[in-house]
């Protein structure tokens, strides 16, 4: 089966929420789609021009959330070359397929969420 047909298990018994419950298990941990989002603005990039483009984010979360999102089948991890050892990420076509997901967490947010320096400003 191709990427496209293979589908990823789930955690529930097949209720009518269980396709949103298992999504968001998938992409619901903080950094997943920040990283998602990165990947699907600035295209495949390596370890530590990911960490920039995150920003705030520990090696050791990065590293840790590439691995989930890469058994999640959402990250695809080349190696580039040995010597210097150089890794590149980039978006899986299911990773891909997360575009209107992530633009409709983005828009909900600019919507409904306080902007950071007014929330600032109102704490003072």
């Amino acid at each position: 089966m191709s990427e496209n047909t293979t589908r990823l298990p789930v955690w529930c018994a097949g209720d009518d929420w269980c396709p949103i419950t298992s999504t968001a298990t998938l992409i619901g941990k903080k950094w997943h789609p920040v990283i998602v989002h990165r990947l699907l603005e600035a295209g495949p990039l390596g370890f530590n021009d990911l960490k920039a483009e995150v920003g705030g984010i520990s090696s050791k979360v990065l590293s840790d959330s590439l691995s989930d999102l890469e058994d999640a089948q959402l990250v695809d991890r080349e190696i580039i070359s040995e010597k210097p050892f150089r890794v590149e990420y980039s978006l899986t076509v299911r990773g891909k397929a997360l575009r209107p997901v992530i633009e409709a967490m983005a828009e909900w947010g600019e919507t409904f969420l306080m902007p950071a320096e007014d929330r600032d400003a109102s704490i003072a």
